[in-house]
């Protein structure tokens, strides 16, 4: 089945705007608009916050009693029989968390002083404590997080739901990324097998869509006749080269960066809110003002129909000195995200917003060898990922660790399982929305993954 009549065979109600986009595109109609009308849809839109280097589990959302009385021990014998091997090195000198827990909200949900604001909203969140793969290392594990398999050559989340959704405003891309901290990984963001117009664009915070801005001298009419002549000169060349997917980005994406230079300005125009907005997301201090604008510009985007925004934070891979790194990272985020689902829920935009937050895997429970002061290693076996808004059931927690957090002992969640459920949010199901390569039916969930239905209630 191709993309186009899986869409007009299927009631989703998104399906039917991105097939209004594929038909207008095609000339086949008129601009007027369809309305969704797709009732197991629960969301419109995904935020989608990585945290690039894996944050520890057993320090902000996971709390162990044992391990802070174990500190300094080895793993008792029978806690470390059942811990997967994967998780296995090292099981000496555990490392009790720096940080002290406590309830919050109506839930009780324990969160850490790392996370002070987001413990004020822990009713909205959806804890999955048990999230588990099995690849220890950096780049694998970040595929597996955003493309579903650790190899890297398959198309990223976001690149699958513009492919199968499109978005709703034809002046932005479908798919924006942010980051702070590292270098995006090329894969995580890319689109694979999928055509390459399906690619997530990449924004700064500070100066927004990069080159937007008419050259000097030039004026719109110049741009219109520049891009004519472009648009002549590549579609000549694609009619020799049909296949050629990159070329046809090419010509698309000559045509978006018109239409963003004259619309996207103002989506990137901050000075359009409020000194209490402003100060809400934490522009006005040092520490938070990048992770803020990040977030305000997500909430902007999302308010005019971006369909997937990527927000990459990068910099948790706290080998050594866990507490002077988490302390500055979740001192940056904390606020400004916390933020995020406050405008969003004020708003009425939480309601179709689905926002998830997790890093590629978590850390062990152990301190990281030959450390002055101490880390902890990279701990794919069990760590935690939230979720909050479009359809989530906030206020509650979904599977659980063993007792000094290795692994996950109730409820795996893979991040298959957790694509999955994203898809099922945005009423689509996993096993129609397909790409034929090679003659082969590609699924988002590369080869299924069950959906996490207690996370809707």
């Amino acid at each position: 089945m191709t993309r186009r009549r899986m869409l007009q065979r299927s009631a989703l109600g998104f399906g039917s705007v991105a097939l209004a986009d594929l038909l207008r595109n095609d000339g086949l109609l008129g601009m007027e608009s369809l309305s969704p009308s797709h009732s197991r849809a629960t969301t419109r839109s995904v935020i989608f916050i990585f945290q690039g280097g894996g944050p520890s589990q057993v320090d902000t959302f996971d709390p162990k009693p044992l391990l802070q009385e174990l500190h300094g021990r080895d793993v008792p014998e029978s806690i470390g029989k059942n811990i997967p091997k994967i998780a296995r090195s090292p099981l000496n000198n555990l490392l009790g968390s720096p940080w002290k827990f406590r309830p919050y909200g109506e839930s009780g949900i324990p969160v850490s002083d790392l996370h002070p604001e987001l413990g004020r909203c822990v009713d909205d969140l959806c804890v999955i404590r048990s999230c588990q793969h099995d690849s220890p290392i950096h780049a694998p594990a970040e595929f597996i997080a955003t493309t579903g398999t650790q190899v890297g050559d398959r198309p990223s989340l976001g690149a699958w739901l513009t492919y199968g959704l499109g978005s709703e405003n034809s002046d932005l891309p479908g798919f924006v990324v942010f980051k702070t901290g590292e270098t995006i990984r090329p894969p995580a963001i890319g689109t694979g097998f999928l055509p390459a117009r399906f690619q997530g664009v990449p924004v700064d915070s500070e100066k927004g869509i990069p080159n937007l801005a008419l050259p000097p001298g030039f004026t719109e009419s110049d741009r219109v006749a520049q891009l004519r002549l472009l648009g002549a000169l590549n579609r000549q060349h694609l009619e020799r080269h049909p296949d050629d997917s990159e070329l046809e980005a090419r010509i698309r994406a000559y045509e978006l960066s018109f239409r963003m230079q004259m619309t996207a300005p103002a989506a990137f125009d901050l000075k359009q809110e409020t000194s209490e907005t402003h100060s809400l997301y934490g522009l006005d201090q040092k520490e938070t003002a990048e992770y803020g604008r990040i977030c305000l510009l997500t909430r902007r985007l999302v308010e005019r129909g971006v369909r997937f925004i990527q927000i990459r934070s990068g910099g948790w891979d706290a080998h050594a000195d866990i507490e002077d790194n988490h302390g500055k990272k979740c001192r940056a985020i904390d606020k400004p995200l916390a933020a995020l689902l406050i405008d969003l829920k004020r708003r009425g935009l939480l309601d179709e917003t689905l926002v998830i937050c997790g890093g590629e895997f978590g850390r062990t429970p152990a301190s990281q060898r030959g450390t002055s002061k101490p880390g902890r290693d990279h701990s794919p076996s069990g760590y935690t990922t939230w979720l909050a808004g479009g359809g989530v059931r906030g206020g509650q927690i979904i599977g659980k660790t063993d007792e000094v957090g290795y692994a996950a002992i109730e409820r795996p969640v893979h991040p298959n399982d957790l694509h999955a459920t994203i898809l099922q949010a945005l009423g689509l199901d996993q096993h129609e929305l397909v790409y034929e390569h090679h003659n082969r039916r590609e699924l988002v969930t590369v080869n299924g993954g069950k959906v996490v239905q207690e996370v809707f209630g």
